[in-house]
């Protein structure tokens, strides 16, 4: 079976509802105001899920369902990660609105279609295309696309609960702390709203946020914006471990699919967590890690493997075996230190460090050009997800006393996000929390 495309027709569902007047607006300017559905009909793409094993320009997922796609969905090579803030004098019913619009965009985007009734190349010649029409002809390439809700979203810094939703914030859901160590930048930190777009083709993750950033104008703006590449975790078996821009192997002991009941209670929010409107949902951590990668390539490789507690060409633990032979941490070696140190990296993040606590990652390697120096602007942009905040902050305050990484990393950017559950068909994400 071939990659479904964007110039191809079969049949599929219409939506229920179409894109709002404002969402139209915000796409093509008032001249095509008025139009009423929302995808256009002649570029349907193939509805045909895929197995775990799938992470390639054929997979297409689909964006309704239990739980939102792009958390457990094999980890796909590219990024384009937005953060949002609600425009001033946005109603409580704009944002649902807006909502409703995104939704059916990023189905429509997620099943290989065009967005808007014309798409990008049968409108009107007098009205912008309704779709930017980058992706026109490509294949899915595993898209997904993930809503979050930030704690501004719910109560200003000033305290002002815009939308009458306060009430139903999770207690969890707090700006996360400073941590001892970081320097982070206010404009690549925060946001009311969050969009992450996820596919095998950076084409395909930056067409969805471009169109969706386009139906959100009038009512949200971009914040900040991350384009990541080269996965550095797996969320399946079937994928191999990929590397982070230090050349280790990352993500080795991550969460995978695979194992249900460890993601039922690692990443989901259940009913019992609170609030209800979040159950199925789940908790995104955001961090940007720029790494000095000048010093890096000039240190040793016996102290980069001691700093990560790996050896850097197989991965596997320092204390022997292969990448995925548990550590020993209690092995010494002829000094009688232990083989992976007190401050390793991988020690310290291990689950039988922490309690057992686990987190899903997803994160990307990065590299934005050059600083004012002439050092690489490089790192990685790391994503996880959690069942609670309080699983990342407790790692992450052990690390960033005492990980020997902290030597050769900063972070510059810091978000959190709540992740409502999947959207039933003919709904819209986020629903419950305005029920």
């Amino acid at each position: 079976m071939k990659p479904a495309t964007r110039a191809e027709s079969v049949d599929t569902p219409t939506p229920t509802h179409g894109l709002s007047r404002r969402g139209l607006l915000g796409l093509a300017g008032a001249s095509v105001a008025g139009i009423g559905l929302g995808v256009a009909g002649d570029r349907v793409a193939l509805a045909a899920s895929t197995t775990p094993e799938t992470a390639s320009a054929t997979a297409v997922y689909p964006f309704y369902g239990t739980h939102q796609a792009g958390i457990v969905t094999p980890t796909q090579d590219r990024l384009h990660f937005a953060a949002f803030d609600v425009a001033a004098g946005t109603t409580r019913a704009d944002l649902i609105e807006l909502l409703q619009d995104w939704t059916i965009a990023a189905a429509a985007m997620s099943a290989g279609q065009d967005i808007g009734e014309y798409g990008a190349v049968s409108g009107p010649y007098d009205a912008p295309p309704e779709d930017t029409g980058e992706a026109q002809g490509l294949p899915t390439s595993g898209l997904t696309i993930t809503f979050g809700f930030g704690p501004t979203l719910f109560e200003t810094a000033d305290g002002v609960d815009r939308f009458g939703i306060n009430s139903r914030r999770p207690p969890e859901l707090t700006p996360l702390p400073h941590f001892p160590g970081d320097d982070l930048d206010p404009d690549r930190s925060d946001g009311d709203l969050c969009i992450q777009a996820c596919s095998n083709d950076p084409q395909v993750a930056v067409h969805a946020i471009r169109n969706l950033s386009r139906i959100a104008f009038g009512r949200a703006a971009l914040r900040w914006t991350q384009l990541g590449f080269g996965r550095t975790s797996s969320t399946s078996t079937a994928q191999a471990t990929a590397r982070n821009l230090f050349g280790f192997k990352d993500g080795t002991a991550n969460i995978k699919a695979e194992e249900p009941q460890v993601v039922t209670d690692q990443v989901w929010v259940s009913s019992a967590d609170g609030p209800e409107w979040l159950a199925g949902g789940s908790y995104l951590v955001t961090r940007r890690i720029r790494m000095t990668i000048e010093t890096w390539d000039r240190t040793i490789l016996r102290e980069q493997e001691t700093v990560f507690g790996r050896t850097k060409g197989s991965g596997a633990p320092l204390s022997g075996g292969t990448e995925f032979s548990e550590p020993d941490f209690t092995l010494a070696g002829r000094d009688d230190q232990p083989l992976i140190s007190a401050d390793a990296h991988m020690r310290l993040a291990h689950p039988d460090q922490n309690k057992g606590t686990q987190l899903l990652r997803r994160g990307y390697n990065f590299v934005d050009g050059n600083d004012a120096l002439g050092r690489l602007d490089a790192g990685l942009f790391f994503i996880s997800f959690q069942r609670s905040p309080a699983q990342f902050t407790d790692i992450q305050l052990n690390l960033a006393k005492n990980d020997a990484l902290n030597e050769y990393i900063r972070h510059v950017g810091s978000a959190l996000f709540a992740v409502p559950a999947g959207a039933a068909t003919g709904s819209y994400v986020g629903a419950p929390l305005f029920a």
